[in-house]
């Protein structure tokens, strides 16, 4: 066992990529493939996206930007239909293993970039309910990739469970390889997700017990 404490992601992690609904409508809109990622990384601590993680801007506010920086590239997309791609369903067997991790004493945490506070109630709530702590962009007011909503997950996973965690003891995943720099330079193990059974297999190796279902 290498690490005892585990952070995760939401989208993309412990739910399905909004990445495939993006490429989707992207198709069915006959926009240019990877569009939506462009607009996502350009100038990615300033724009639209940027800032409505961030809560600086509200759901007019992002529609009005993320379309005018599209348009700025020539092309016409309705933000509307990119907020809706984000509810991605939920993985089974990541659901399973923080599950797992936490019958077995281990804290657990939730980090995610998103535009508004998650629900509470329904199958989502559910799952929010397993987490010691969770840590959102909407209401933090910073986003990952910057460094400081990293150490304030520390932080709340610190408080929740009575005892420091410290980065070098922690696992963090993220489908994303811009989020798991930073995690990285922190002293977190990271792993990207980008199939969910080789991911639980690395982790599995540093939890030091199977979370695959098999014991």
């Amino acid at each position: 066992m290498t690490v005892t404490a585990v952070i995760f992601d939401l989208g993309g992690v412990l739910t399905e990529s909004p990445m495939h609904a993006f490429a989707a409508y992207e198709r069915e809109a006959g926009l240019p493939e990877g569009l939506i990622r462009q607009l996502n990384s350009t100038d990615p601590d300033t724009n639209a996206w940027a800032r409505y993680e961030r809560n600086e801007l509200d759901v007019a506010g992002f529609s009005a930007a993320f379309e005018a920086e599209a348009a700025a590239l020539g092309h016409r997309i309705d933000a509307s239909r990119v907020l809706a791609a984000l509810q991605g369903e939920l993985r089974p067997a990541m659901v399973y293993a923080v599950r797992r991790l936490r019958a077995a004493g281990f804290p657990v945490g939730l980090l995610s970039n998103n535009v508004a506070p998650m629900e509470r109630t329904g199958r989502l709530g559910d799952l929010l309910g397993l987490f010691d702590a969770i840590v959102e962009s909407s209401t933090e007011g910073v986003r990952k990739p910057e460094p400081e909503i990293y150490r304030r997950a520390l932080d709340r996973l610190s408080e929740a469970v009575g005892h420091r965690v410290e980065a070098a003891d922690s696992a963090y995943l993220d489908d994303l390889g811009i989020n798991l720099k930073p995690a990285r330079a922190l002293g977190f193990s990271t792993i990207k997700v980008v199939e969910p059974g080789a991911a639980l297999a690395e982790l599995s190796e540093l939890v030091g017990f199977p979370l695959d279902g098999t014991a």
